[in-house]
């Protein structure tokens, strides 16, 4: 059965200005993240369940992780993205580093994965569907070691699988490096001119002021023993293994 333990979304929120601070003046536009890992258990019989773990690294420092620890219990830690933004405005179209990746903090090699979440809510908290997560762009670097699951991936959500086998203690390379909002957001205004006395006013409205982008990360970690069955056991994907290891999605 598989286990999950989510940190709620919410919580930290940052301005997001553009870089003519008159552009955005007063907007209210932040961010909202959590980051979430979790081990599925699926396949677990043929091992034994406390060698396993998996953590959730960003820009070096540990996110989330889940580690068997004895008798049935877990040592785990969640926690949120980008808090390194926390005292800085966020300029759209300016990079901000965001290299993520996956270390395997248990006592056996495993495979892992990585579930992206991008999507945005309005000033109520409700998600806008008409607003594209292609504007939170996280610059995947695939080919690193990692490869996109394209028949699985949407524009909210992308599933990402490291190819090699990931030994107990190291860490994949980073599958990101750099988080841009797309700067045509701080354009999608609204004009209103009402005249008074022979003068006209002029009242900018920014269409997304008081909006939230969120960015969720998954990650997860299945045992390199008996691998295919292992990885549609847990993960419901047909791979080939080669003579080294490394896995193909079909």
């Amino acid at each position: 059965m598989s286990k999950k333990k989510r940190m709620p979304l919410g919580g930290l929120t940052v301005a997001l200005l553009s870089a003519s601070v008159v552009l955005l003046a007063g907007s209210t536009v932040g961010s909202a993240r959590a980051a979430l890992t979790y081990y599925s258990e699926n396949y677990g019989a043929q091992v034994e369940v406390s060698n396993i773990g998996v953590s959730l690294v960003e820009n070096d420092k540990v996110i989330s992780k889940r580690d068997y620890a004895s008798n049935g219990k877990w040592d785990e830690a969640t926690g949120d993205l980008l808090t390194g933004l926390k005292e800085e405005k966020i300029v759209p179209g300016k990079q901000y580093e965001e290299a993520i990746k996956v270390t395997n903090s248990g006592s056996i090699d495993s495979y892992v994965r990585v579930i992206l979440k991008k999507s945005w809510t309005n000033k109520e908290g409700v998600k806008d569907t008409t607003l594209s997560p292609d504007l939170i762009d996280l610059n995947l670097k695939e080919g690193s070691g990692w490869v996109i699951d394209k028949n699985a991936s949407t524009k909210e959500r992308t599933i990402l699988y490291y190819t090699g086998i990931l030994p107990a203690g190291k860490s994949t390379p980073a599958l990101s490096d750099t988080l841009t909002i797309d700067g045509s957001i701080a354009t999608k205004v609204k004009q209103d001119v009402t005249e008074k006395d022979g003068y006209k006013t002029i009242t900018t409205t920014y269409a997304y002021d008081g909006y939230n982008f969120q960015l969720e990360a998954e990650a997860d970690a299945v045992q390199t023993h008996n691998a295919q069955d292992a990885i549609k056991s847990a993960w419901g994907v047909d791979v080939d293994v080669d003579g080294n290891g490394n896995i193909s999605l079909r």
